[in-house]
Formats: structure tokens, sequence, C-alpha cells
């Protein structure tokens, strides 16, 4: 029997909705039927409009779609105007006040507090300079991740931008695939780096090379079924398929519309495209798509994935681990990547970071992987200058280890799935290590990822240390807690994160990371990083040196545990809200 969405998809989705969420933005919020809101709210979530969590009803989160993380000019400059003039909420944020962005894991923006009325007006300034947001949330194709300096990067193997370009337009432009039987990710990378993190996308291709007819040909080898979430990760595994460039968009449209037809429509826990490798076998995969395509499929090239350095907790002489600080473009220009922790920018902030961009690079903006944004095309010339920048004293180029390795997912302040609150709490932990946790001076990356629930979009699974929301009881009263591991990384060898401690307390965490760290510093071996010295630790010794600790460390809605319709208010809701904000008229 087929799931309850299901039925609501085949009565209306994809393209078709768009004119439906319009008439009710013109009516208004109370114009939804109550005992509808829940089927109309999971069919908004193609056009990437989410509904906000309990208590902050009449309010949304928009979700935007640019593939690979570009932002050609003048998109950032109207997602920053848009999110001064419509992204507000009725109380501000302790940590980031009112009216900002997030950038998303997937390289892309959000924007929280809408009102439904405004949706027609947001789409209509952000669709005239070509940021979309269609296809950015449920069950679709999300927005393609890829290497986000491709055509910048001096040491790319494989141009790739025009493989992204046609699989943006042509295949998750296809409405006749809009309804896939869940969420499903894709990347294509070309650098050496492996930065589109292939391992844990549900289709992805990485750079390879292979003899043909004794010609050294530049290609991609195929992986499927990675992902995260659940506590059941999996590695994307390879299909043994080696495809040149021009075959790579036929090679990634068969395997979706495999996973199309044949996905489980039933189950939603276990029907993601990881349990779907897990069912087919890739023996069988790689059978029906040589069935399916039209050439003959070649077996794997070579890899470059020895070589991957992205979040991979090796050493940084060997490359890059993120894309922040000061790179060359093989142009002769450069790229800047700025730190902006936990992927949180204000409105002022963005439409200062357009006024930057337009002056010192081309206006072009890439967003990475790990909530960054990197200005493109600057010449050597007004490096110095650009750099002097006041922004960038906020957002540097060269921040601290943990600013650096910091990730964090929406959290309670806005997600109806999570436990704890991530945003503020990280800003206010990482404050406190900056005054509190000595790192060695030759350590350069530490990341830190904390998802608010075991969804894991934060992809603490995949971090050095990972923090997965929980709750917990301490004293008595129920309080908001955290699962914490070690040990993850994507790379050659894909790894997750090995469970240390859990439902520790939040005041108790970054005395446990204090802890943690000050082991390492003092029983690594020279040179060692953080990874390799958990590798090398057993897993015992570990929670041993893992000790949750009460700190001077101040947390920021410690009892909070999701009662309060927002963590940083303790009044009442003021929603359901006209578009002004104003209460609207109760019936009771």
């Amino acid at each position: 029997m087929v799931h309850e969405k299901e039925h609501w998809k085949e009565e209306l989705y994809g393209d078709d909705l768009r004119e439906r969420i319009e008439s009710f933005a013109e009516a208004g919020w109370e114009s939804i039927p109550e005992d509808e809101r829940e089927e109309w709210f999971s069919r908004f979530k193609f056009w990437g409009v989410f509904h906000q969590r309990s208590g902050q009803e009449s309010y949304f989160m928009l979700r935007l779609t640019n593939c690979g993380g570009v932002l050609e000019p003048g998109q950032l400059r109207a997602i920053g105007e848009v999110a001064r003039e419509y992204a507000t909420g009725p109380v501000e944020n302790p940590e980031f006040g009112d009216a900002w962005i997030d950038l998303t894991t997937r390289q892309s923006v959000q924007l929280h507090w809408l009102k439904l009325e405004d949706i027609p007006d947001v789409w209509e300034r952000l669709e005239a300079v070509g940021v979309s947001s269609r296809s950015a949330g449920g069950d679709t194709m999300r927005n393609v991740s890829g290497c986000p300096v491709a055509g910048k990067d001096e040491h790319e193997y494989v141009e790739t931008r025009p493989l992204l370009d046609r699989i943006q337009h042509e295949l998750r432009g296809d409405d006749a695939l809009s309804n896939m039987p869940r969420k499903f990710n894709i990347s294509v990378t070309g650098c050496r780096e492996g930065c589109a993190q292939d391992a844990i996308n549900d289709v992805a291709l990485e750079p390879a090379r292979k003899l043909v007819d004794g010609e050294a040909v530049t290609g991609f080898n195929v992986r499927a079924g990675g992902g995260l979430g659940g506590r059941e990760p999996r590695r994307a595994r390879p299909l043994d398929v080696f495809v040149t460039p021009d075959r790579g968009y036929e090679i990634v449209r068969t395997f979706v519309e495999l996973y199309h037809e044949a996905g489980d429509r039933s189950n939603r826990s276990k029907n993601r495209a990881r349990f779907f490798v897990d069912d087919w076998g890739t023996e069988a995969i790689r059978e029906e798509l040589a069935d399916r395509v039209a050439f003959d499929l070649r077996r794997a090239g070579t890899s470059f994935r020895t070589e991957y350095t992205y979040n991979a907790g090796r050493k940084s002489e060997r490359g890059k681990h993120d894309h922040v600080g000061v790179h060359d473009q093989p142009d002769g220009r450069n790229y800047v990547g700025l730190s902006v922790p936990v992927g949180r920018m204000g409105a002022e902030e963005t439409i200062e970071l357009a006024d930057i961009v337009d002056e010192y690079g081309s206006g072009e903006v890439r967003l990475t992987r790990r909530q960054n944004p990197v200005i493109v095309d600057v010449p050597d010339g007004a490096l110095e200058d650009l750099l002097a920048e006041p922004l960038l004293e906020t957002h540097t180029p060269e921040p601290g280890v943990f600013g650096r390795g910091a990730v964090a997912c929406t959290g309670t302040e806005f997600c109806s799935l999570a436990l704890t609150e991530t945003k503020a709490r990280t800003a206010a932990m990482l404050r406190w290590f900056r005054h509190n946790v000595e790192v060695p001076d030759d350590v350069s990356q530490l990341k830190l990822h904390f998802s608010g629930c075991t969804a894991d979009c934060g992809q603490a699974m995949t971090a050095d240390i990972g923090l997965q929301g929980m709750r917990a009881r301490k004293d008595g009263e129920m309080v908001e807690a955290m699962d914490v591991g070690v040990g993850g990384g994507v790379g050659a060898e894909p790894s997750f994160i090995e469970w240390t401690r859990q439902r520790v307390p939040a005041d108790e965490v970054p005395g446990m990371i204090r802890n943690l760290v000050g082991a390492f510093a003092a029983l690594r071996e020279d040179g060692q990083t953080f990874r390799e010295w958990v590798d090398m630790t057993g897993h015992e010794t570990l929670v041993e040196l893992a000790e949750p600790e009460e700190t001077s460390y101040e947390d920021p809605c410690l009892h909070d545990a999701k009662q309060s319709w927002y963590p940083f208010d303790d009044g009442e809701s003021p929603a359901p809200t006209d578009v002004n904000d104003e209460p609207l008229p109760s019936d009771d």
C-alpha cells in the first residue's frame, strides 16, 4: 500500500502547484482549511515553501536553489534586499537580531519569518534576477551540488559547469520527474579535493581517468546510494561505471528515472535511494543502467579519491580541507573564501557583501557545502583593499580553528523535527572555546557539526566532532542535550562518527569538548590531525577522555526543550498573524 503522501502528490504536485500557492497567498493564511494544512504544507515544499514549527503558524521558510553554489551578479543583492524587507519576525534572535539569511550545506540559501501573503512578491523579486525556489524541498531532486569554484580552481581536473547547468535545466526542470519517492541528492565534481562530498549523495559523478584504445581519457566514475540521517548513514557505492563528460548527463538521468520508477513509495523510513541501492545491489543496478542507456558502459576508471582532502581529516599541506582563505585562479586572479560560522549572515551584511563583490570581483559569488561564501575573480591589485574591508573582520578569510570548522542546522528555532536549538548555541560555544580551549598551533582544522536531530541536516555524522540534539533529565528537569561522536569525515575512505557519549546536557558539552581537545593536544604525535588521532585511539579510551563537565559556559536555552513557541521568548505566541504581524481574530 502506498503512503498517504503519495496520494496527496498524485492529486497535485510539481509545477501545477504554483498557482494554488499563489491563490492561498492572495486569500491569506486563514484560507487554508485547518484540516488540510498538513497535506498542503507537504506539497508546498516542492516550491521551497516550508511552514515553520508549531506556535509559528502563518510564518514560512523559503529555500532557494542555485546549482553548484553559483550566485550570478545581482542575485546576492536581491536575496539580501528581500531578507531585509520580508524576513523579519515578531521577536529578535539574541545572537543574530532580525532579518538575515541562512547559508545551507547544499550550497544555497534559506529565508525565515516570511508571511504566506508575501511569497508571490518574494518570488517576483528573486525570479527577476534568475533565483528560483522550484524543487528546493519535498520529494524532489534537491539543489545539485558541485565544486563551488568550478571553472575558478587551478587544480580542477574535469570541467563540470556545462554538465551541472544541463542537469539543472533539463533534469531538475522536467516536471515529469518532480514526484520522486523521496528527496534525492545529486553531485558532480571535477576537482581533486572531493568538495562536492560525493560519498553522501544519492547519485554522484567523481573525477576519473581511463585508458581507452591506448589513449588516456578524462571523465567520471559513478557512485550511488550515499546519505545520512536516521542513524543509518551509507557511503555512496561505486557502480563500476566510467563515463566521459558528454555521457554524464545521460547516466545521471537514467539512474534518476530508475529510482523514480522502481523506488519504494510505501515505507518512507526505508525508501531513500541509499536503501534502494541496498535492496538492488550495485551489480543489478549496473546491469539495468546498461540496458537503458544508448551507449556501452565502460568499467570504472582510476579515480582521484586517494587525493581527496575536503573535510577528510588530512594534513593541510596535502590540499584544501575547505575553501576559506585566498586561493589562486588559473586566469591569474584570486578567489577569497570567507568564514560565516553556522552559516548565518544579516541582511545588511549580505547587501554589504554584494557591494564588495561588485567592487573587487566580477559580482559573482559561490557558496560552499560548509555554509560559507566565496568571492571570485579578484585581481592581485585589489586583494589588499578587499582584505581591509570591515565586513571581513566579522566574516574573515583567516578564522580561528573552531569558527572555521563550525556547521549547524536550523534547529528548534524553526524546525519541527529538531530537539534542540543549534545556531545561537553554537555561536555561544564558539565564543567560549575561543577563550577557554587551547589548540596546538599547527592544527588548522577541527570540524564541529551540530544537527538538531537524527535527520542530520548539519552533517554531524561526517565531522571530527559531531553533535546531535537530544533531551535528557538533569536535576529532575528536562533539558536540551546532545549525543556526541568523533572521527567522521569524507575522503578516500569516508567514515562516520562513533558515539562517545549520549544525552549529555547542553551546558556540559563545551566542557566535554575542552577535555577531549585537551587530551588530543597532550597525546597526539607531531603533526597528527584530530581524525588521525581518533583513528589510533581506541574507542574505550576516547569515551574515558570525553568527560562531560560543567564550566563557566552559560547555555542560552538549556531548559527550553521545545516547550516554548520560540526558544528565546517566554511569552505567548503571536501566531497566527496577518501580513503585518498582527494576531488574527480567533473563533474561540
